[in-house]
């Protein structure tokens, strides 16, 4: 089994940054797609933030494009988030995803607070 476990969240103030980090453990061959979700406070669904393709396909939700980046370390099977010129909206429980035709893997996520 993958088991895909999240960090780096913390408190940020408007306009700063943070790097998620999203450490996958067990086997991941065969893995397709690597999303970030991320939930909001109050709200039932969750929001995709970005998905990344091993092949090399990125696509970004509008609100996060030109601000967030996903990059990976393959030979550490490490998936990283960052986050520039966070706004009070990006404040959420961001979640990784790994997938592939048989099966779907979530981490448990990590709190990012943007707050003056």
């Amino acid at each position: 089994q993958v088991q895909l476990v999240e960090s780096g969240g913390g408190l940020v103030q408007p306009g700063g940054s943070l790097r998620l980090s999203c450490a996958a453990s067990g086997s991941i061959f065969g893995i397709y797609t690597i999303y970030w979700y991320r939930q909001a406070p109050g709200k039932q669904r969750d929001d995709l933030v970005a998905a990344f393709t091993i092949g090399g396909r990125t696509h970004y939700a509008d609100s996060v494009k030109g601000r967030f980046t996903v990059s990976t370390d393959n030979a550490k099977n490490m998936v990283y988030l960052q986050m520039n010129n966070l706004r009070l909206e990006d404040t959420a429980v961001y979640y990784c995803r790994a997938t592939n035709e048989d099966e779907d893997y979530w981490g448990q996520g990590t709190q990012v607070t943007v707050s003056s």
